[in-house]
């Protein structure tokens, strides 16, 4: 599988994804957007696969957003025909039935946040720096930045971002719940491997129940969410890996999950 624009991996049961455009702060080009997702579609289909990672080259950029050198020569009708069901990397993260880490080793602007806050979970460089900064380009966020960005950081927060463009430290991102850890810039891999490490040792499917059940609670009224982790929670039990966790509980000793 040949790709222009990333560099796809995997090894030990992860799929490391990294945007390879760093002349360019990985800005995201159709071509880009186009190669993360058939990376994607192959790390969701292959059963060996547990744990997928994004992140950027290079020490500067997970992803600067979108490459804007086009942004020109659009117009309404152009965009909506490009965007109009077609599958796009932050709307198929999230639907991906296994973990997805982002790991943000310098700016996450733009697209290039919106695609980390589509992954389950971030992990910072003390050098990255987030922000949806499209109004100062004459645009709003495209990639669901107005719709997740509440729901990470509150309203208040989200408002201020998204109409001053102005970014934040990856500190103030954590402080807000934007992300999950922030290490040194020389830490970043191994905080990404210890959880990798951690989720790996988990059933991939029942992690697969549990991220339907936390993508149901963001789009359902609290009654409907509730019954849909009812049944979830009941699926488990007809998994091998649920017998396996309950019977290596019961043993003292580390369960050996297949995923089935």
């Amino acid at each position: 599988m040949k790709f222009e624009t990333i560099i796809y991996e995997k090894k030990d049961k992860v799929a490391w994804i990294t945007l390879n455009r760093p002349e360019k702060y990985n800005a995201q080009n159709q071509t880009l957007r186009s190669e993360v997702i058939t990376a994607l579609e192959d790390a969701k289909d292959d059963d060996e696969v547990w744990v997928i990672v994004l992140t950027g080259a290079g020490d500067k950029a997970f992803s600067s957003g979108a490459d804007v050198g086009g942004f020109g020569d659009r117009t309404t009708i152009s965009v909506i025909t490009s965007n109009k069901g077609a599958k796009r990397p932050y709307n198929f993260i999230r639907e991906i039935p296994k973990p997805v880490i982002a790991m943000v080793n310098g700016l996450a602007l733009g697209g290039g946040c919106e695609l980390a806050m589509s992954c389950d979970m971030i992990i910072a460089s003390e050098k990255a720096r987030f922000g949806q900064p499209e109004i100062s380009v004459g645009v709003i966020p495209g990639g669901a930045g107005t719709q997740i960005l509440p729901r990470l950081v509150g309203e208040k927060k989200a408002r201020e971002m998204i109409f001053t463009g102005d970014p934040i430290s990856a500190d103030e991102a954590l402080r807000i719940g934007l992300v999950n850890k922030v290490v040194p810039p020389d830490k970043l891999r191994e905080a990404v491997e210890e959880m990798i490490n951690k989720l790996k040792s988990k059933s991939p499917a029942i992690m697969k129940f549990a991220k339907l059940a936390v993508n149901k609670s963001l789009e359902t009224p609290l009654s409907v969410g509730i019954e849909c982790e009812a049944d979830l929670f009941a699926m488990c039990f007809g998994t091998q890996d649920q017998k396996e966790g309950a019977k290596a509980f019961m043993e003292k000793r580390p369960p050996n999950y297949t995923g089935k």
